[in-house]
């Protein structure tokens, strides 16, 4: 079946974050309580790479059962990384989890057991700094995706597909994305082709659409056609999702339409997580 093979060392599967970095970023995001959404998306990317380093870790360290890259794409389409690992595209996890570019203090607020809370310091890992200006130039950022996948695939033919995940507030303003996202879906290992999944969020206050199988409730044209792009979620992802009660049809697809912060974070996770991890 496609879709199963084991996530090893020798056969690692890899991510790639496209992230919209364009001047209406700086808008505040739907449910985030006046939380600006390129603040949010980085905060979602850091804990999200923060939790697969503490999933890959064993006692001798952390094995490399991912790599991952992170593409910024608003005045520019370059690697997102910052600090030490500035300017890498495809990078191994153990990498990642070494080179951080800081560590802040946050305050996490947890249940006390009493109705009460109670406030607890905790470490936070950034890697990947919000950003918001310029355009939204998603082709481009979908070409770069799939230079990078092209050379990983065939060195990695036996791998779990990668699985490229572009969060974005608008409509491309290149060329695309239908094209760039036809081409990259194209690409594969012998377990099956590259899957593409797409958020769009937003400020507005909108019920969100999340893994929908048609694109009949989608209001607008830019919508459909990130719908259209995105990949078919595979069973085990399907699993994933039924098992935070989501009630999804055959032929879902990885797609969010008007996502707040909450489903973003839902999304993002259910997107990255797999049983086939040994």
């Amino acid at each position: 079946m496609p879709y199963s093979a084991e996530i090893s060392r020798t056969n690692p599967s890899c991510f790639i974050f496209l992230i919209d970095q364009s001047g209406s970023m700086v808008e505040p995001i739907s449910g985030g309580e006046g939380k600006r959404k390129c603040d949010v998306v980085s905060d979602s990317i850091n804990r999200l790479l923060h939790n697969l380093i503490i999933k890959c870790a064993r006692g001798e360290g952390i094995r490399d059962f991912y790599e991952l890259a992170v593409i910024g794409y608003g005045a520019q389409v370059a690697p997102g990384f910052s600090g030490p690992l500035a300017g890498r595209d495809i990078v191994p996890l153990s990498e990642v989890a070494n080179n951080p570019a800081r560590v802040e203090e946050r305050i996490k607020e947890l249940d006390d057991g009493a109705g009460g809370v109670i406030q607890q310091k905790t470490k936070f890992p950034v890697w990947f700094e919000p950003v918001a200006k310029g355009t939204t130039p998603m082709g481009g950022a979908l070409d770069l995706a799939h230079h990078l996948l092209s050379g990983w695939c065939q060195q990695r033919n036996y791998s779990y597909p990668p699985i490229v995940i572009n969060i974005s507030d608008g409509e491309a303003t290149d060329f695309g994305p239908e094209p760039q996202a036809e081409a990259l879906t194209s690409l594969h290992t012998s377990d099956g082709n590259v899957l593409l999944l797409n958020i769009h969020i937003s400020g507005e206050n909108l019920t969100p659409i999340v893994f929908p199988d048609n694109d009949e409730d989608l209001p607008d044209e830019f919508a459909r056609t990130l719908f259209q792009v995105s990949s078919e979620l595979p069973p085990g992802m399907r699993e994933l999702a039924k098992n935070e009660q989501l009630e999804l049809n055959e032929g879902a697809r990885g797609f969010a339409f008007n996502a707040d912060m909450i489903e973003l974070i839902r999304f993002l996770d259910i997107g990255t997580r797999s049983s086939t991890m040994r």
